[in-house]
């Protein structure tokens, strides 16, 4: 990859064995807990409410984001997950790209917020959504997680 590359955004339409392979590679560095499936991916990018992008240097894909956006009473939102950018690539620009296409893909959709979380200890990225216009919020994220089938 060279230093003067631009980044080129794309917005997954069709899943193949370029898509595939890249997501495998990105996925464990997006989380050690990550695991890969071939049908999960299919079915984000066939997903009405999921809009997957590529971000790609030299043609190969560097880095992903998923755009979700889901109807409430109080208007359409979107929410940004799975920001993933391929450690080789950090530092050029990509997850700001990203995320502004994104962004614009929400806007051009009609939502009205959108919303992504992020751990404290990732202070890169939380710069990177600052300067992207994200604030922070005062609120308190809860999870809850199904028992395990037993």
């Amino acid at each position: 990859m060279s230093e003067t590359s631009t980044v080129a955004i794309e917005i997954v339409e069709r899943v193949d064995d370029a898509l595939l392979e890249a997501v495998r590679r990105l996925l464990p560095q997006l989380s050690r807990s990550a695991t890969f499936d071939e049908q999960t991916i299919a079915w984000v990018v066939a997903h009405e409410a999921c809009t997957l992008f590529t971000a790609s240097l030299d043609g190969e894909v560097v880095g992903a984001l998923t755009l979700v956006t889901y109807p409430l009473p109080t208007g359409l939102r979107a929410h940004v997950d799975d920001v993933v950018v391929d450690d080789a690539a950090r530092g050029r620009g990509v997850g700001e790209v990203l995320v502004r296409a994104a962004l614009d893909r929400a806007v051009e959709v009609g939502a009205r917020t959108v919303d992504l979380t992020s751990r404290p200890s990732r202070e890169a990225a939380i710069r990177l959504y600052e300067r992207c216009g994200f604030g922070r919020r005062d609120s308190t994220l809860f999870r809850w997680t199904p028992p395990e089938a037993g």
